[in-house]
């Protein structure tokens, strides 16, 4: 089960973020929100000194980090420990190309603009923290269906 999906770029800032699972709770008294940015940070210090020799799986606290780099952008999803690492980096990938086929050549500047787009195909992605469809031509038909009712 996906605990988070992460969109950050090389500088750390979070261009997306969407829990399915809270963040466990704080020893140090931090609420959900000072938590999910603790963590976030942590994630991102972790993926961004890693050598590229590594494998993109990093486990952490009591899960699995699968992250993938494409430009300046860290594509990072946060997964139970028994789930299949490479399923994960082809949903990452597939999260890309829907990117790329909704905003034809995705930058940063795309999903800092249109946010709400970019969840709105996440959620027709993923649900509930499980993968709910995997063809690109269903979600992207979906989403723009929901945009032509807006």
């Amino acid at each position: 089960m996906i605990r988070f999906f992460l969109l950050q770029n090389r500088q750390g800032k979070t261009r997306l973020s969407k829990w399915y699972v809270p963040p466990p709770a704080s020893t140090s008294g931090a609420t959900g929100e000072q938590e999910k940015v603790r963590i976030e940070a942590e994630v991102h210090r972790l993926v961004t000194a890693r050598d590229k020799k590594y494998t993109n799986f990093i486990e952490y606290n009591n899960f699995k980090l699968i992250y993938r780099r494409y430009a300046g952008l860290f594509f990072t999803i946060a997964v139970d420990i028994t789930d299949n690492e490479l399923s994960y980096l082809e949903t990452i990938h597939l999260f890309v190309e829907l990117l790329d086929s909704y905003f034809s050549n995705v930058c940063e500047l795309d999903i800092v603009f249109n946010f709400n787009k970019v969840y709105s195909i996440l959620d027709e992605y993923m649900l509930a923290g499980e993968i709910e469809e995997t063809s690109k031509r269903e979600i992207l038909d979906r989403v723009n269906f929901l945009q032509k009712m807006e």
